[in-house]
Protein backbone atom coordinates (compact mmCIF):
# COMPACT_ATOMS: atom_id res chain seq x y z
CA UNK A 1 0.00 0.00 0.00
CA UNK A 2 3.13 2.32 0.90
CA UNK A 3 4.28 1.67 -2.59
CA UNK A 4 0.67 2.78 -4.03
CA UNK A 5 0.83 5.92 -2.00
CA UNK A 6 4.22 6.78 -3.19
CA UNK A 7 2.87 6.24 -7.03
CA UNK A 8 -0.26 8.08 -6.25
CA UNK A 9 2.44 11.12 -4.61
CA UNK A 10 4.59 10.97 -7.74
CA UNK A 11 1.69 11.01 -10.00
CA UNK A 12 -1.58 11.90 -8.65
CA UNK A 13 -4.64 10.95 -10.62
CA UNK A 14 -8.55 9.38 -9.88
CA UNK A 15 -7.11 5.84 -10.65
CA UNK A 16 -4.02 5.54 -8.39
CA UNK A 17 -6.35 7.15 -5.25
CA UNK A 18 -8.88 4.66 -6.19
CA UNK A 19 -6.67 1.94 -5.84
CA UNK A 20 -4.80 3.01 -2.52
CA UNK A 21 -8.52 3.16 -1.02
CA UNK A 22 -9.41 -0.09 -2.19
CA UNK A 23 -6.10 -1.65 -0.65
CA UNK A 24 -6.71 0.66 2.74
CA UNK A 25 -10.38 -0.37 2.95
CA UNK A 26 -9.29 -4.22 2.30
CA UNK A 27 -6.92 -4.02 5.16
CA UNK A 28 -8.93 -2.39 7.17
CA UNK A 29 -11.91 -5.12 7.00
CA UNK A 30 -9.65 -8.19 7.23
CA UNK A 31 -10.86 -10.54 10.23
CA UNK A 32 -8.24 -11.74 12.42
CA UNK A 33 -8.05 -14.25 15.15
CA UNK A 34 -5.63 -12.19 17.03
CA UNK A 35 -7.46 -9.45 19.70
CA UNK A 36 -4.67 -6.84 19.25
CA UNK A 37 -4.56 -7.45 15.79
CA UNK A 38 -8.35 -6.43 15.51
CA UNK A 39 -8.28 -3.49 17.52
CA UNK A 40 -5.43 -2.38 15.88
CA UNK A 41 -7.16 -2.49 12.52
CA UNK A 42 -10.36 -0.99 14.20
CA UNK A 43 -8.43 1.65 15.39
CA UNK A 44 -7.03 2.45 11.91
CA UNK A 45 -10.67 2.44 10.51
CA UNK A 46 -11.43 5.44 13.15
CA UNK A 47 -8.52 7.56 11.85
CA UNK A 48 -8.90 6.52 7.89
CA UNK A 49 -9.92 10.47 7.20
CA UNK A 50 -6.60 11.65 8.51
CA UNK A 51 -4.54 8.59 7.12
CA UNK A 52 -5.44 9.18 3.56
CA UNK A 53 -5.71 12.80 3.75
CA UNK A 54 -2.64 12.59 1.40
CA UNK A 55 -5.53 11.59 -1.12
CA UNK A 56 -6.62 15.08 -1.19
CA UNK A 57 -3.42 16.82 -0.88
CA UNK A 58 -0.74 15.29 -2.82
CA UNK A 59 2.06 17.22 -1.24
CA UNK A 60 1.25 15.81 2.13
CA UNK A 61 4.37 13.72 3.34
CA UNK A 62 3.61 10.42 3.86
CA UNK A 63 5.88 9.97 7.20
CA UNK A 64 6.75 12.08 9.90
CA UNK A 65 10.69 11.01 10.01
CA UNK A 66 11.36 14.82 10.79
CA UNK A 67 9.25 14.67 13.49
CA UNK A 68 10.76 11.52 15.10
CA UNK A 69 14.42 12.51 14.16
CA UNK A 70 13.30 15.72 16.31
CA UNK A 71 12.54 13.77 19.89
CA UNK A 72 14.86 11.20 19.40
CA UNK A 73 17.99 12.90 21.14
CA UNK A 74 15.18 14.06 24.24
CA UNK A 75 14.29 10.00 24.49
CA UNK A 76 17.61 8.50 24.83
CA UNK A 77 18.71 11.09 27.13
CA UNK A 78 15.40 10.76 29.54
CA UNK A 79 15.97 6.94 29.08
CA UNK A 80 19.44 7.44 30.58
CA UNK A 81 18.81 10.29 33.31
CA UNK A 82 15.66 8.46 34.06
CA UNK A 83 13.64 11.12 34.11
CA UNK A 84 13.21 14.56 36.43
CA UNK A 85 11.99 14.06 39.82
CA UNK A 86 9.11 16.94 39.84
CA UNK A 87 7.10 18.58 37.09
CA UNK A 88 9.55 21.90 37.50
CA UNK A 89 12.25 19.38 36.20
CA UNK A 90 10.85 18.11 33.49
CA UNK A 91 9.21 21.15 32.37
CA UNK A 92 12.65 23.03 32.64
CA UNK A 93 14.19 20.07 31.14
CA UNK A 94 12.07 19.96 27.68
CA UNK A 95 12.63 23.90 27.36
CA UNK A 96 15.99 23.88 27.22
CA UNK A 97 15.56 20.74 25.09
CA UNK A 98 13.68 22.71 22.85
CA UNK A 99 15.47 25.82 22.88
CA UNK A 100 18.96 23.75 21.99
CA UNK A 101 17.02 21.51 19.52
CA UNK A 102 15.23 25.13 17.95
CA UNK A 103 19.15 26.55 17.77
CA UNK A 104 20.62 23.82 16.01
CA UNK A 105 18.21 23.69 13.65
CA UNK A 106 18.14 27.10 12.45
CA UNK A 107 22.27 26.44 12.93
CA UNK A 108 22.80 29.19 15.79
CA UNK A 109 24.77 28.09 19.48
CA UNK A 110 23.04 27.27 21.95
CA UNK A 111 25.22 29.32 24.05
CA UNK A 112 24.97 32.34 22.54
CA UNK A 113 21.58 32.38 22.90
CA UNK A 114 21.39 31.45 26.58
CA UNK A 115 24.26 34.70 26.91
CA UNK A 116 22.43 36.78 25.01
CA UNK A 117 18.81 36.22 27.26
CA UNK A 118 20.88 36.17 30.44
CA UNK A 119 22.98 39.58 29.56
CA UNK A 120 20.43 40.86 27.96
CA UNK A 121 22.45 42.85 25.37
CA UNK A 122 19.95 41.66 22.03
CA UNK A 123 22.66 40.85 19.39
CA UNK A 124 21.35 37.53 19.19
CA UNK A 125 17.83 37.11 16.88
CA UNK A 126 14.73 36.20 18.43
CA UNK A 127 13.93 32.55 17.33
CA UNK A 128 10.35 33.18 17.40
CA UNK A 129 10.89 35.61 14.45
CA UNK A 130 13.21 33.27 12.99
CA UNK A 131 10.63 30.63 13.22
CA UNK A 132 7.59 33.18 11.88
CA UNK A 133 9.97 33.89 8.72
CA UNK A 134 10.23 30.17 8.22
CA UNK A 135 7.09 29.30 8.26
CA UNK A 136 5.82 31.97 5.90
CA UNK A 137 8.92 30.64 3.10
CA UNK A 138 7.73 26.88 3.34
CA UNK A 139 5.29 25.23 2.78
CA UNK A 140 3.45 23.06 4.92
CA UNK A 141 4.69 19.73 5.46
CA UNK A 142 8.47 20.63 3.72
CA UNK A 143 11.69 21.58 5.54
CA UNK A 144 14.69 23.23 4.30
CA UNK A 145 18.47 22.25 5.24
CA UNK A 146 17.44 23.62 8.60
Amino acid sequence: MYDDLKAFKAEPDEEKALKVWLGFHALIQTQTYCEPLQDALSGLALIEEELLLVLKDPSLPLHNNLSESQIREYVKRRKVSGGTKSEAGRQCRDTFASLKKTCRLYGLSFWDYLTDRLTSSGSFPRLSGLIEKASRILPCGLCSSY
